[in-house]
Protein backbone atom coordinates (compact mmCIF):
# COMPACT_ATOMS: atom_id res chain seq x y z
CA UNK A 1 0.00 0.00 0.00
CA UNK A 2 0.92 3.78 -0.49
CA UNK A 3 0.87 6.03 2.24
CA UNK A 4 -0.91 8.90 0.53
CA UNK A 5 0.41 12.66 2.99
CA UNK A 6 -1.68 15.64 2.38
CA UNK A 7 -0.48 18.55 3.86
CA UNK A 8 -2.39 22.08 3.80
CA UNK A 9 -3.27 25.35 5.71
CA UNK A 10 -6.01 24.15 7.36
CA UNK A 11 -5.10 20.40 7.93
CA UNK A 12 -2.88 17.43 7.45
CA UNK A 13 -4.06 13.88 6.26
CA UNK A 14 -2.46 10.52 6.04
CA UNK A 15 -4.10 7.80 4.44
CA UNK A 16 -2.92 3.85 3.18
CA UNK A 17 -4.47 3.97 -0.34
CA UNK A 18 -4.32 0.09 -2.43
CA UNK A 19 -3.25 -0.19 -5.56
CA UNK A 20 -6.37 0.46 -7.15
CA UNK A 21 -6.79 3.57 -5.46
CA UNK A 22 -9.20 1.96 -2.28
CA UNK A 23 -8.62 4.05 0.51
CA UNK A 24 -7.80 1.71 3.58
CA UNK A 25 -7.71 4.00 6.69
CA UNK A 26 -7.15 7.44 7.00
CA UNK A 27 -6.00 9.89 9.71
CA UNK A 28 -6.32 13.60 9.87
CA UNK A 29 -4.90 16.47 12.18
CA UNK A 30 -5.32 20.26 12.50
CA UNK A 31 -2.45 22.38 11.16
CA UNK A 32 -0.82 24.00 14.08
CA UNK A 33 -0.84 28.05 13.39
CA UNK A 34 1.37 30.42 13.54
CA UNK A 35 4.10 28.15 15.26
CA UNK A 36 8.21 27.23 13.93
CA UNK A 37 8.94 24.55 11.47
CA UNK A 38 9.77 21.97 14.04
CA UNK A 39 6.25 22.08 15.72
CA UNK A 40 4.48 21.50 11.95
CA UNK A 41 6.79 18.59 11.22
CA UNK A 42 6.42 16.84 14.55
CA UNK A 43 2.61 16.84 13.93
CA UNK A 44 3.05 15.44 10.62
CA UNK A 45 5.36 12.66 11.71
CA UNK A 46 2.91 12.06 14.91
CA UNK A 47 0.07 11.69 12.26
CA UNK A 48 1.90 9.18 9.48
CA UNK A 49 3.71 7.14 12.38
CA UNK A 50 0.82 4.73 13.20
CA UNK A 51 0.64 3.78 9.13
CA UNK A 52 4.11 3.45 8.05
CA UNK A 53 4.63 0.40 8.86
CA UNK A 54 2.46 -0.92 6.29
CA UNK A 55 4.23 1.48 3.69
CA UNK A 56 5.46 0.47 0.26
CA UNK A 57 6.19 4.27 -0.73
CA UNK A 58 5.34 7.33 -0.32
CA UNK A 59 2.94 10.11 -2.36
CA UNK A 60 3.14 13.36 -0.88
CA UNK A 61 0.85 16.87 -2.24
CA UNK A 62 1.65 20.26 -0.83
CA UNK A 63 1.01 23.49 -1.11
CA UNK A 64 3.02 25.90 -2.88
CA UNK A 65 5.24 27.32 -3.78
CA UNK A 66 7.87 24.50 -3.91
CA UNK A 67 11.35 23.79 -5.23
CA UNK A 68 10.64 20.96 -7.55
CA UNK A 69 11.56 18.08 -7.95
CA UNK A 70 13.96 18.77 -4.89
CA UNK A 71 10.25 18.98 -2.39
CA UNK A 72 11.63 22.08 -1.15
CA UNK A 73 8.27 23.72 0.26
CA UNK A 74 7.50 27.31 1.36
CA UNK A 75 3.53 26.88 1.56
CA UNK A 76 2.17 30.71 1.20
CA UNK A 77 -0.41 29.19 3.93
CA UNK A 78 2.12 27.59 6.12
CA UNK A 79 4.32 30.24 6.91
CA UNK A 80 6.57 28.24 9.67
CA UNK A 81 7.68 26.13 6.63
CA UNK A 82 9.98 28.47 3.93
CA UNK A 83 12.50 26.41 2.46
CA UNK A 84 11.66 23.14 4.43
CA UNK A 85 13.04 20.34 2.84
CA UNK A 86 10.06 18.37 3.41
CA UNK A 87 10.73 15.69 1.09
CA UNK A 88 14.40 14.96 1.98
CA UNK A 89 12.78 14.37 6.02
CA UNK A 90 10.63 12.19 5.09
CA UNK A 91 13.14 10.16 2.74
CA UNK A 92 14.91 10.15 5.94
CA UNK A 93 12.05 8.40 7.46
CA UNK A 94 11.68 5.86 4.92
CA UNK A 95 14.80 5.20 3.50
CA UNK A 96 14.02 1.86 2.09
CA UNK A 97 11.37 3.02 0.11
CA UNK A 98 10.34 5.66 -2.82
CA UNK A 99 9.40 9.14 -1.64
CA UNK A 100 7.63 11.77 -4.17
CA UNK A 101 6.53 15.10 -4.14
CA UNK A 102 3.95 17.48 -5.60
CA UNK A 103 1.91 20.22 -5.74
CA UNK A 104 -1.46 19.25 -3.71
CA UNK A 105 -3.17 20.71 -7.21
CA UNK A 106 -1.47 18.71 -9.18
CA UNK A 107 -1.67 15.69 -7.12
CA UNK A 108 -5.82 16.48 -7.20
CA UNK A 109 -5.75 16.52 -11.08
CA UNK A 110 -3.62 13.41 -11.42
CA UNK A 111 -6.09 11.53 -8.90
CA UNK A 112 -9.34 12.84 -10.87
CA UNK A 113 -8.11 11.54 -14.48
CA UNK A 114 -7.49 8.32 -12.76
CA UNK A 115 -10.70 7.73 -10.69
CA UNK A 116 -12.38 11.05 -10.86
CA UNK A 117 -14.04 13.92 -13.00
CA UNK A 118 -11.46 13.37 -15.45
CA UNK A 119 -11.89 9.56 -16.69
CA UNK A 120 -11.60 9.14 -20.19
CA UNK A 121 -10.85 12.46 -21.31
CA UNK A 122 -7.32 13.58 -22.96
CA UNK A 123 -7.04 16.49 -22.02
CA UNK A 124 -7.97 18.33 -18.65
CA UNK A 125 -7.75 20.80 -15.95
CA UNK A 126 -8.02 19.99 -12.32
CA UNK A 127 -8.92 22.76 -9.41
CA UNK A 128 -8.91 22.72 -6.01
CA UNK A 129 -10.34 25.54 -3.95
CA UNK A 130 -9.18 25.18 -0.17
CA UNK A 131 -7.33 27.18 2.17
CA UNK A 132 -5.51 28.43 -1.07
CA UNK A 133 -6.35 27.43 -4.82
CA UNK A 134 -3.96 25.42 -7.48
CA UNK A 135 -4.45 23.48 -10.27
CA UNK A 136 -3.34 21.16 -12.77
CA UNK A 137 -3.14 19.89 -16.03
CA UNK A 138 -2.79 16.68 -18.03
CA UNK A 139 -2.67 17.12 -21.57
CA UNK A 140 -2.75 14.38 -24.43
CA UNK A 141 -3.19 11.89 -21.47
CA UNK A 142 -0.22 13.14 -19.66
CA UNK A 143 0.61 15.11 -16.76
CA UNK A 144 2.19 18.42 -17.42
CA UNK A 145 4.94 19.32 -15.06
CA UNK A 146 6.57 22.72 -16.14
CA UNK A 147 9.89 23.78 -16.00
CA UNK A 148 9.27 24.60 -12.33
CA UNK A 149 6.59 21.64 -11.16
CA UNK A 150 3.78 24.82 -11.23
CA UNK A 151 2.12 24.16 -14.75
CA UNK A 152 -1.59 24.21 -14.63
CA UNK A 153 -1.38 26.57 -11.17
CA UNK A 154 -4.08 28.67 -11.72
CA UNK A 155 -4.47 30.43 -8.26
CA UNK A 156 -1.97 33.28 -9.33
CA UNK A 157 -3.68 34.31 -11.86
CA UNK A 158 -4.56 38.25 -11.77
CA UNK A 159 -8.31 38.55 -12.18
CA UNK A 160 -8.96 41.57 -10.35
CA UNK A 161 -5.96 43.76 -11.20
CA UNK A 162 -7.48 46.76 -10.18
CA UNK A 163 -8.69 47.07 -6.81
CA UNK A 164 -8.15 43.27 -5.99
CA UNK A 165 -7.51 42.01 -2.13
CA UNK A 166 -3.92 41.53 -1.43
CA UNK A 167 -2.85 37.86 -1.68
CA UNK A 168 -0.09 35.83 0.03
CA UNK A 169 2.30 35.83 -2.50
CA UNK A 170 2.44 39.76 -2.37
CA UNK A 171 0.70 40.49 -5.76
CA UNK A 172 -2.88 41.90 -5.59
CA UNK A 173 -5.98 40.31 -7.28
CA UNK A 174 -4.73 36.95 -7.73
CA UNK A 175 -7.80 34.42 -7.76
CA UNK A 176 -6.74 32.43 -4.73
CA UNK A 177 -7.11 35.75 -2.77
CA UNK A 178 -10.53 36.10 -4.34
CA UNK A 179 -12.03 32.54 -4.23
CA UNK A 180 -10.10 30.52 -1.54
CA UNK A 181 -11.99 29.11 1.74
CA UNK A 182 -11.45 31.90 3.92
CA UNK A 183 -12.06 34.57 1.37
CA UNK A 184 -15.57 33.26 0.50
CA UNK A 185 -16.47 32.97 4.19
CA UNK A 186 -15.26 36.60 4.73
CA UNK A 187 -17.50 37.79 1.64
CA UNK A 188 -20.62 35.05 2.93
CA UNK A 189 -20.40 36.98 6.22
CA UNK A 190 -20.40 40.43 5.04
CA UNK A 191 -23.52 39.42 2.86
CA UNK A 192 -25.09 38.30 6.48
CA UNK A 193 -24.70 35.08 6.19
CA UNK A 194 -24.67 33.30 9.56
CA UNK A 195 -22.37 29.88 10.36
CA UNK A 196 -25.13 26.84 10.65
CA UNK A 197 -28.38 29.31 9.23
CA UNK A 198 -30.15 27.91 6.52
CA UNK A 199 -29.87 29.64 3.31
CA UNK A 200 -32.18 32.94 2.98
CA UNK A 201 -35.12 32.49 0.86
CA UNK A 202 -33.72 36.23 -0.86
CA UNK A 203 -30.78 36.70 -2.61
CA UNK A 204 -27.31 37.88 -0.23
CA UNK A 205 -27.51 41.89 -0.01
CA UNK A 206 -25.90 43.82 -2.85
CA UNK A 207 -26.75 40.64 -5.07
CA UNK A 208 -29.98 41.81 -6.68
CA UNK A 209 -31.68 38.99 -8.02
CA UNK A 210 -28.96 37.03 -7.20
CA UNK A 211 -27.03 38.31 -10.24
CA UNK A 212 -22.59 38.60 -10.36
CA UNK A 213 -21.41 39.75 -7.38
CA UNK A 214 -20.05 43.19 -7.44
CA UNK A 215 -16.23 43.85 -8.26
CA UNK A 216 -14.21 42.79 -5.36
CA UNK A 217 -16.29 40.12 -4.02
CA UNK A 218 -15.79 36.35 -4.31
CA UNK A 219 -18.63 34.34 -6.31
CA UNK A 220 -21.17 32.81 -4.14
CA UNK A 221 -20.48 29.32 -2.76
CA UNK A 222 -23.27 26.90 -1.83
CA UNK A 223 -23.46 25.33 1.46
CA UNK A 224 -20.72 26.29 4.11
CA UNK A 225 -18.44 28.52 2.46
CA UNK A 226 -15.66 27.39 3.98
CA UNK A 227 -15.59 24.29 2.45
CA UNK A 228 -12.57 22.42 0.83
CA UNK A 229 -13.38 21.33 -2.85
CA UNK A 230 -11.49 20.13 -5.84
CA UNK A 231 -12.66 19.18 -9.73
CA UNK A 232 -11.85 18.75 -13.36
CA UNK A 233 -12.78 20.30 -16.17
CA UNK A 234 -11.95 18.49 -19.31
CA UNK A 235 -13.27 17.44 -23.12
CA UNK A 236 -15.61 15.26 -23.77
Amino acid sequence: MILAIDVGGTKMAAGLVAHDGTVVEARRAATPQDTDAGTLWKTLVDLIEPLSQRAEGVGVGCGGPMRWPEGEVSPLNIPGWRGFPLRARLAACFPDLPVRLHNDAICLAVAEHWKGAGRGVADMLGMVVSTGVGGGLVLNGRLVNGRTGNAGHIGHVVVEPVGGPRCGCGGHGCLEAVARGPALTDWALTQGWTPGAAAPDEPPRGRPGGDTPPAGAAPRHGGDASRPGGGAMGDS
